[in-house]
């Protein structure tokens, strides 16, 4: 497609059709070639160019628009769970819930039965001392944010529970501790306060990105600019049940001190 600013719009912008379809096909058995079909491109390229924009293969980008999905159907139809898997694209009932076990972090009957709820994470501990990631998170001034949640993940795709995590009240200074040696993404993520964070669809959702971030073992730290913007429909789904955290975070429990 050649170099410059406008050839990497067009990129974007066949991605975006793409990442369209997906919305409107959860259900079709999508291929590789049908998805580079609607960017009109070949497959390989295809691929290469969707996987440098958003993060993460096309594949892992429909599996999680479809568990997006999924969330938002357990909390706002009565469709049973069977029902549900199949209107987002799974034929196995136990491989669907399965996979929203693991990228959410409770069972789709659970999820359903806790509102959307999940108990806060707990620290992954391979008997090493942790380090920290610590630094200033910004936002758009004027933006409705709510709580802000950060956690670091092993992968691009915020799924499953993070292996540590803080919730901020505002935009200003963190700190993630006792984080395992490792390399992690720092992702962020951020509704307004009254929103349901599974039914977003017509709020403003924030969110960001960092990584892979590397933390050695020992007490030592990496320091970090953490910019929160407006998610757009490059942007990977948030896929883990967070409210919980929330919840707990307005009690006080989990929120660090005004700074």
């Amino acid at each position: 497609m050649g170099g410059g600013s406008r050839a990497v719009g067009d990129v974007e912008k066949a991605v975006e059709r793409s990442i369209e379809e997906m919305h409107e096909k959860l259900a079709e058995a999508l291929s590789i070639g049908d998805m580079a079909k609607s960017a009109m491109c070949s497959k390989f390229h295809f691929s290469r160019e969707f996987q440098r924009v958003t993060g993460v293969t096309p594949r892992r980008f429909l599996s999680a628009l479809r568990l997006q999905k999924a969330k938002e159907l357990l909390l706002a139809t009565q469709l049973t769970v069977a029902e549900i898997s199949q209107t987002v694209g799974y034929g196995s009932v136990g491989t669907f819930s399965s996979r929203f076990a693991i990228s959410v972090g409770v069972s789709p009957s659970d999820y359903r039965r806790q509102n959307g709820f999940i108990d806060p994470p707990g620290i992954v501990s391979n008997g090493e001392i942790g380090g920290a990631v610590k630094g200033v998170v910004t936002g758009p001034p004027d933006a409705d944010l709510g709580l802000i949640f950060l956690g670091l993940f092993p992968g691009r795709v915020p799924e499953g529970e993070p292996v540590s995590c803080t919730i901020l009240r505002r935009p200003g200074p963190f700190e993630i501790g006792n984080t395992p040696p490792g390399s992690w993404y720092l992702l962020g993520h951020s509704v307004p306060a009254a929103a349901n964070e599974a039914l977003t669809d017509w709020q403003e959702v924030h969110v960001g990105h960092l990584g892979p971030l590397e933390v050695p073992s020992g007490a030592s730290s990496q320091t970090v600019e953490f910019q929160l913007r407006s998610m757009r429909i490059l942007d990977p789904p948030v896929l883990p049940a967070l409210q919980n955290i929330r919840s707990a975070a307005f009690a006080g429990g989990l929120l660090p001190a005004d700074h």
